[in-house]
């Protein structure tokens, strides 16, 4: 990783009384750490006035992940746009660039690319510590199920990547066992650094 000098808490704008961290001061961060990260989007569906795009983020020698965003017609003239930003910040979301400051994961209805919380107090992003969402839980069985991991496997599988257990993951925990659950071929996860 390089060495970033990106600040983005300089970045932030208001919405809905809430910091907010817009998807091209992600990007912005993602490039100024890893220029040699990969993004790729894909339409999925364009019709009936609808797009939807999936947005794929790998960063080296680190996560990945896949994002999925949806616009209308009626929502947004340029909703084929806003549908494959919405996607790509998702994705950026779920590798670190914003996920840690986020209600995104969450069914609140918040806006999709993430209020970003940030204390002035100290000029330091907040790394939240709350607990992972109930569509991570769920996504880590679904990838358990996929690798073919029994859920006393899944029990280890989880301690030895984070040292905790399930119920008490945190958001940025459950990032990275869905990761590792992705990346299973069988052997024990080595466990990661925080």
């Amino acid at each position: 990783m390089a060495n970033s000098t990106f600040d983005p808490g300089q970045h932030l704008t208001k919405i809905k009384g809430q910091d907010y961290l817009e998807v091209k001061w992600r990007l912005a961060w993602l490039r100024s750490e890893h220029p040699d990260a990969v993004l790729t989007t894909e339409l999925h569906s364009h019709e009936n006035g609808r797009a939807i795009f999936s947005a794929h983020v790998q960063v080296p020698d680190g996560g990945s992940a896949t994002g999925w965003g949806s616009e209308t017609v009626d929502t947004f003239e340029n909703y084929i746009e806003k549908a494959e930003t919405k996607a790509i910040g998702r994705a950026l979301a779920a590798v670190g660039y914003g996920t840690q400051f986020c209600d995104d994961f969450n069914d609140t209805g918040a806006i999709a690319d993430a209020p970003v919380a940030f204390s002035r107090s100290n000029g330091q992003q907040q790394q939240s510590d709350s607990l992972a969402t109930n569509a991570q839980k769920s996504m880590i069985q679904y990838k358990a199920r996929q690798a073919h991991l029994e859920p006393e496997k899944l029990v280890e599988f989880i301690q030895e990547t984070t040292g905790k257990t399930f119920n008490d993951l945190t958001k940025r925990e459950a990032s990275k066992v869905i990761d590792a659950l992705s990346d299973y071929q069988g052997a024990p996860p080595m466990r990661r650094a925080s």
